[in-house]
Order: structure tokens, then sequence, then C-alpha cells
């Protein structure tokens, strides 16, 4: 008998997780980091065998990663696919930063890249093969003036990603980084005042679609290198940002 798909889902209460979980639930088990109210039962209605796990938001502390890893085997025995979102961001110029802001970065916006893939490759390898994506920023593609030095350390991640996927990429596991950016969620909306209508007129002017993206079509980039029909993509970033990355 066809096993059934098993995919983890971190930060499944905002961006692109709820409606990644929707787009996989007909044919995975999933194991979601803190899910979104209601959206276990959701997704469980919709197929899936699904199960939320909670205090494992800080994906700085290898301890949460591992816990959703150790889950996902203990439940069901195997995993398949993993989309990990992690990142911090600090506003301001290159000219305006200082080591400290600098200092800020590292634990959320690449250690927890490492933990991730360090957590994720071994039962992938006694598994013969999975996919990772791993979420990080429109921003780690292209030079970003008023995220100095959040892009910088988001083209670091990136980089950490491809150079994982170069090892294993014989292995049958493929690993990509997708960023976003002027996507329409409460945290972004809240980071740059787009509820108000003239800066989201604003911010729109600064994207080739002139409109802000949404959850649901990034989701649905995502689960096309996830759930398990693409097998010859592996090692690239890929900018979900209207045509502005």
């Amino acid at each position: 008998m066809h096993q059934k798909r098993t995919a983890i889902i971190t930060d499944a209460n905002m961006h692109v997780g709820p409606d990644l979980a929707r787009e996989l639930a007909s044919n995975h088990n999933l194991v979601l980091g803190e899910p979104a109210v209601g959206l276990v039962e959701e997704v469980t209605g919709l197929g899936a065998d699904a199960s939320g796990l909670d205090g494992v938001a800080d994906l700085s502390d290898p301890e949460s990663i591992k816990k959703l890893v150790e889950h996902a085997l203990a439940k069901y025995g195997r995993l398949d696919a993993a989309c990990i979102r992690t990142g911090r961001i600090i506003t301001g110029k290159v000219s305006g930063a200082s080591v400290e802001d600098l200092r800020k970065l590292p634990a959320q916006n690449i250690e927890s890249v490492l933990f991730a893939l360090q957590a994720l490759i071994p039962p992938m390898l006694d598994n013969g093969g999975g996919q990772i994506v791993i979420v990080t920023s429109a921003s780690g593609g292209k030079p970003t003036p008023m995220a100095a030095l959040y892009s910088a350390t988001r083209a670091a991640a990136n980089m950490l990603v491809r150079n994982a996927a170069a090892e294993v990429a014989d292995k049958n596991i493929c690993i990509n980084a997708v960023g976003t950016n002027y996507l329409d969620y409460p945290g972004f909306r809240a980071a740059t005042g787009a509820d108000d209508p003239k800066i989201k007129r604003a911010i729109e002017a600064q994207i080739p679609m002139n409109r802000l993206g949404l959850p649901a079509e990034a989701a649905h980039f995502v689960a096309s290198l996830f759930d398990g029909k693409n097998r010859f993509q592996t090692g690239q970033f890929f900018s979900i940002s209207g045509g502005w990355g």
C-alpha cells in the first residue's frame, strides 16, 4: 500500500503556512508548528492526518526543529518534506547601521537555517529522499537600501541553502529557498503601514505588478517545490515579489 507523505510546516499561523497546509492536505500527513486557531481541524476535514505543536516558534533554538522532526517520525514514521520560515527584520541603511544591530540578526536569519537543515536532512537520507523549502526573503536576492543588514543576512541564508543542496543533490533530496516581499498579510501591513490606503498605494507603485501578493499565491508556488512531484529543481533561490526581485 502506498504510504502517505509527511510534511512539516512551521509558522502555520501566518504568511504561507496556513494556505500551504490547505494545498497539501489531500495527500499529506501534516505536522504544523504554531498552527492558527482551527487550522488543524480544517485540514483534517480536507483529508490530512494533522497535528499541531506549540512552543516551537523560536527556530534559533535548535530544540524547536528537533521537536517537530521527532514528532513527525514518532507519529508517522517518515519525513518527506518540510517548509521552514525563519527570520527577524531590522530596517535601516548601511550608513546608519551599528555592529550591535548586525549582531541581533544571525541567530534568527542564519543559525536557524543551519539548525533546520541539520535536523531535516538525516531522516530524509534514511527515507531515500525528500524536499525542503526554506523561506527567507526576496531581499536576500537584491540590494534593499532600507533593510541593508536584514538583506545581507538573508543572502547568507540563501547561500547556506544552496550549499546544502549541492551536498545532497545525488541523494534524491531537493533543497530550495524562496523569499517573499510585498505579501498582503498582517505582519507586512503592520511593518509598512499598508493598512493606510495612501501608504498602500505608494507601496504598490514600487511593485511591477502594481498590487500586493496574496499568501495563497505564494503557498501555491511553494507547494510546487514541495509536494513530491518536482524532483529536478534544487539549489535555487526564488523571489516571490510581483516582479520586484
